[in-house]
């Protein structure tokens, strides 16, 4: 074939030289060679979710697990009977669950989700711990945490998350997970001062100081029912016996002439996330009686604590606030409570053949039913047995 002139057709010459391509930078699109792949770049690993087992223990060293060690060895003790009740398939009253969150194929654990039932029934769990390594990947261990236990407790219908409210990021994560704020909190902690502790029972008048036992327990129920908002009461559901559960011990200013409580506290039997360890109560229609006698009640809970108690208290409930500042009371900062609704789909199971066969059997053991026959010329009227 002749060359062409590149006069003739318009077109620059282009040399192909071996050298000019060294030397331009230009290198042509050629086929890679089997078994030469260039390596791509490593992706985000997965996170993998799995319960609190024994051989986790020793792998939980970091210094955010470390204040959790007493009560995830609680828990494992707490899970024996557990399985030994499903085995003989008695029914189960739920206990703390644990999750531990890992990359995928490595065992040293990023992060642990502790969570348990507000009542015997399961609707309502609360998160009590969500701890994070320093190395963990925030966000997704959070969320892989979260949407694990969510999807494993079935019988939840509500949870519950108190969250610091300068934890901006956890807050963000709650939201996008469907959870919602309900309730602003006032964090306190009271110290009983010698100085102005006031001496029992001076000043108490009508309010007499009980415990909470299981005989008078229905009166701190219908207290702590009246003080919390309807709302998270309903969230909550919770019984006598539930709230029994979760109280280690507790007092309450009872009213003689109207038989109501209208002060309590109570010390938690469980941990939380917030480091509260009481709950206190004050009837909304009696928070006249502020003053020397539930004074005396914080100072009788405090020293059952070991010298100071941690409490909680209602945001928009300024006037138990400013009763608790002025006593003297340490802020110990704001908290909000996100909740989490969650819904799911009744499952119909098919009708066996077993059921159908049950049935026939015991539909001839069924007591004939008269049905009325219309009436025949001539024929008086009758009644027709069906078997």
């Amino acid at each position: 074939m002749e060359a062409v002139d590149p006069r003739l057709t318009g077109r620059p010459s282009v040399s192909m030289s071996r050298g000019s391509l060294a030397t331009s930078g230009f290198s042509p699109a050629l086929p890679p060679v089997p078994g030469s792949s260039q390596p791509s770049p490593p992706g985000p690993q997965r996170i993998a979710v799995e319960p609190l087992q024994g051989w986790h223990l020793p792998l939980l060293s970091d210094p955010a697990f470390l204040p959790l060690h007493s009560l995830l060895q609680r828990c494992l003790l707490e899970a024996l009977p557990q399985r030994l009740l499903q085995v003989l398939r008695l029914p189960l009253a739920p206990v703390a669950q644990v999750l531990v969150a890992s990359r995928q194929g490595e065992a040293l654990p990023l992060g642990v989700l502790v969570s348990r039932s507000l009542n015997r029934r399961g609707s309502c769990w609360l998160v009590q711990h969500l701890r994070l390594t320093a190395e963990a990947p925030a966000r997704p261990t959070a969320l892989a945490l979260l949407t694990t236990q969510i999807e494993r407790i079935t019988s939840a219908s509500s949870w519950i998350l108190p969250v610091s409210s300068l934890d901006q990021d956890r807050l963000a994560l709650l939201r996008e997970q469907g959870f919602q704020p309900l309730r602003s909190e006032a964090l306190w902690r009271w110290r009983p001062n010698p100085s102005t502790a006031a001496p029992w029972p001076a000043g108490a008048g009508e309010l007499q100081l009980r415990p909470l036992q299981r005989r008078q327990a229905s009166l701190y129920w219908h207290l702590e029912q009246a003080a919390c908002p309807p709302q998270l009461r309903q969230l909550l559901d919770r019984r006598l016996d539930d709230l029994l559960d979760d109280s280690r011990c507790g007092w309450m200013l009872v009213d003689s002439c109207r038989s109501t409580a209208v002060a309590g506290i109570r010390l938690l039997a469980h941990d939380r996330c917030d480091g509260l360890d009481a709950c206190f109560s004050v009837h909304p229609l009696w928070l006249s009686a502020l003053g020397p006698p539930v004074q005396g009640l914080l100072d009788l809970a405090a020293q059952k604590a070991g010298g100071a108690i941690s409490f909680a208290v209602d945001r928009q409930d300024s006037r138990l606030n400013q009763w608790l500042q002025d006593l003297g009371a340490e802020p110990l900062g704001d908290q909000v409570l996100m909740v989490r609704t969650v819904w799911r789909r009744q499952v119909r199971h098919p009708v066996t053949s077993v059921a159908l066969r049950l049935g026939a059997v015991l539909e001839q053991w069924q007591p004939p039913r008269p049905v009325p026959t219309p009436s025949l010329p001539g024929r008086p009227v009758g009644q027709l047995m069906l078997r």
